[in-house]
């Protein structure tokens, strides 16, 4: 097919100030009907598509990001007709929160160096000590390891609120914006991570929850928002973090609703793993995913159908 004039597969992983008047002036001559009278009416969930983590310079890059990102650009634009309304998520965080090394230091008063791993036990043992919220911080490295989550990674600063880093790629921005006017359809945009003592890889709930926090429980409203629609597709970054906690929340929100759950489906191709120097997460996220896939969740790739 041909995709519109504004687009450029090799743009899709550069940074420049994304042209949304002529895309959106572009949607506008695309020629189809608008979403309210879609029939079958399907969302496109993107997790987390920032900057940091698709662009080759951002802190916390995704290799394979950029390529995801193209083909979910082009997704969109082939199945533009079927796509009824687009929801991005932005992981959105402040300089002293729990995985960032301003939050914890060693016995010397030396901060850790990104990727580090804290454990409970290292805690205890007061090889990691606490800046911030002592008390939960201690609790909170237990908690992770107990409810069977990942141990406490110390990550680079991303996707700082106020940063570059923070922004939708551009690329993408566009095409969405192209959707909007097309389809006469509003995005919905969902902020994530700004609690400073929890993390927040699911877009849907905290690692740990933080009861008198608004952000700090189940989403529940966005996650039956979702299961009004016949189909979800999901894309984003990283496989093996936010999109795979995404998931299993998902998965354990309609664990006893399997029609429910068929309707999620994780477009494979559009997402990549974060690479760390010991830990293979790619492995992990892919053991995962044949897990919920037992429980009904759908995995398919950009390249096929999806129902009218």
């Amino acid at each position: 097919m041909h995709f519109p004039g504004f687009y450029d597969p090799q743009r899709a992983g550069q940074l420049y100030p994304p042209d949304v008047a002529g895309a959106i002036a572009q949607g506008a001559l695309a020629g189809v009907p608008p979403a309210a009278t879609d029939r079958r009416r399907q969302l496109l969930l993107l997790v987390d598509c920032q900057v940091d983590f698709i662009h080759p310079q951002g802190s916390l890059s995704v290799p394979g990001a950029v390529e995801d990102t193209a083909r979910t650009i082009e997704w969109l634009f082939r199945n533009l007709r079927q796509v009824t309304t687009i929801a991005a998520s932005l992981d959105s965080h402040v300089p002293n929160q729990i995985f960032y090394p301003t939050w914890w230091v060693d016995e010397a008063g030396r901060q850790p160096a990104p990727y580090t791993v804290i454990t409970g036990n290292e805690v205890a043992a007061g090889r990691w000590r606490p800046v911030y919220e002592p008390e939960w911080s201690r609790e909170y490295v237990y908690r992770l390891e107990l409810q069977a989550k990942k141990q406490l990674m110390i990550w680079p600063y991303h996707t700082m609120i106020g940063t570059p880093g923070h922004n939708l790629m551009p690329a993408l921005y566009e095409a969405m914006a192209y959707h909007a006017a097309a389809r006469q359809a509003q995005p919905i945009f969902l902020s994530k991570g700004t609690i400073p003592k929890t993390e927040h890889y699911s877009i849907l709930e905290p690692e740990v929850k933080v009861p008198d926090d608004p952000h700090g429980r189940l989403n529940t409203d966005f996650l039956d928002l979702l299961a009004s629609y016949d189909r979800v597709y999901i894309a984003g970054q990283a496989k093996s973090h936010c999109v795979l906690e995404t998931a299993a929340s998902i998965v354990n929100y309609f664990h006893d609703q399997p029609d429910a759950l068929g309707r999620f489906h994780v477009l494979m191709d559009c997402t990549s793993s974060v690479a760390h120097p010991q830990i293979d997460f790619e492995a992990l996220a892919n053991a995962a995913y044949q897990e919920f896939v037992a429980q009904g969740l759908q995995l398919t790739t950009s390249t096929a159908s999806i129902d009218a």
